[in-house]
């Protein structure tokens, strides 16, 4: 619940300083604009200003059709892809914690599950799932439960609760194109907004590089960068971690250094392990991490030997066990 708040707190913060905020500067700077200073801009400058926006209204635009709505068959065509190709594994419930509203009318549960993946190493992943049988009491803990994984790993869902049936939640779909269309017009009614307040019979000559029309998609582009930075290299959530989460071997590797990188987030340093380890077929590898190490792990730095996960088909690609077990 703290999360969510927390999730929901950052974007609103983050919306404010992308929407209402350069608007507001905006209209402020230009509220005393001479109106005949227009004669002397160039007018294919400012018609290229235009185009500008329009290519990155459209990047911004056709990025969220494809997470909102196109997304929604990828998930749909690989979860039935899963039901009939999957691997089977038998899941126990380590916990189960109900996460749906009181009047839902099916309960929703998050799930904390121990499995075997597909190189027959035990990992622990939190899924959500929604129970359509709930009379049948099936997702408590101790329970056990059968799941598929998937065999290429390529998409999410990677894997599937054995029971789900794949079937496209209308009534969310038509939410989220509406979403969109929504989103869409006011993107396009902010255009002839503009050009009837701003132009004053002279085009788009009042169209500059500090014109919200530039600066709100430049800021939402920069966001979707940022955060996806954050969650890939900081954070671990890349489909590289996935893959050693769901296809890697887990072994004991022999920490030969540790050196700090000079890199500090939020005040805790960025260090590098040099590691040795031996995979399955008996070969030595040498290989590197990086990671933000806190107060309270600074004793990994000091063990002579730490679990990690590494590739079977790319020995070299490798992570700490401890960051595999909490990647969600």
């Amino acid at each position: 619940m703290k999360k969510n708040l927390a999730i929901t707190f950052w974007v609103l913060y983050m919306l404010f300083f992308a929407i209402p905020f350069p608007m507001f500067l905006y209209y402020v700077i230009n509220s005393e604009f001479d109106v005949n200073t227009l004669k002397d801009k160039d007018p294919y400058f400012a018609l290229g200003i235009v185009v500008l926006s329009i290519i990155l209204w459209m990047a911004l635009l056709l990025g969220y059709f494809q997470k909102w709505v196109i997304q929604v068959f990828i998930t749909k065509n690989n979860l039935e892809k899963i039901k009939a190709n999957g691997i089977h594994r038998e899941a126990k419930i380590l916990n189960a914690h109900k996460i749906s509203k009181l009047n839902s009318k099916f309960p929703t549960y998050e799930l904390e599950l121990c499995f075997k993946n597909l190189s027959d190493t035990e990992i622990r992943h939190k899924t959500i799932v929604t129970d359509i049988k709930p009379h049948e009491r099936r997702f408590e803990a101790e329970k056990k439960t059968g799941i598929l994984l998937d065999r290429d790993m390529k998409h999410a869902p990677y894997f599937v609760i054995a029971s789900t049936t794949a079937s496209l939640n209308g009534r969310t779909f038509i939410m989220r194109l509406f979403g969109w269309l929504f989103f869409s017009a006011l993107v396009t009614g902010y255009y002839f907004f503009a050009y009837r307040t701003e132009s004053y019979g002279m085009g788009w000559r009042f169209m500059s590089f500090g014109h919200p029309l530039i600066v709100i998609p430049l800021v939402l582009l920069f966001y979707r960068i940022l955060v996806r930075l954050i969650f890939t290299k900081l954070g671990g959530l890349n489909n590289d971690s996935v893959i050693l989460k769901f296809k890697g071997i887990k072994t004991q590797a022999r920490l030969v250094s540790v050196n700090q990188t000079g890199t500090y987030i939020n005040e805790q340093p960025m260090m590098r392990f040099e590691l040795e380890y031996t995979d399955i077929k008996n070969h030595l590898h040498k290989s590197s991490l990086k990671k933000i190490v806190g107060l309270l792990e600074l004793e990994i730095t000091r063990q002579e030997m730490i679990e990690i996960f590494y590739n079977p088909e790319n020995p070299k690609q490798i992570a700490f066990a401890s960051d595999i077990n909490n990647l969600e």
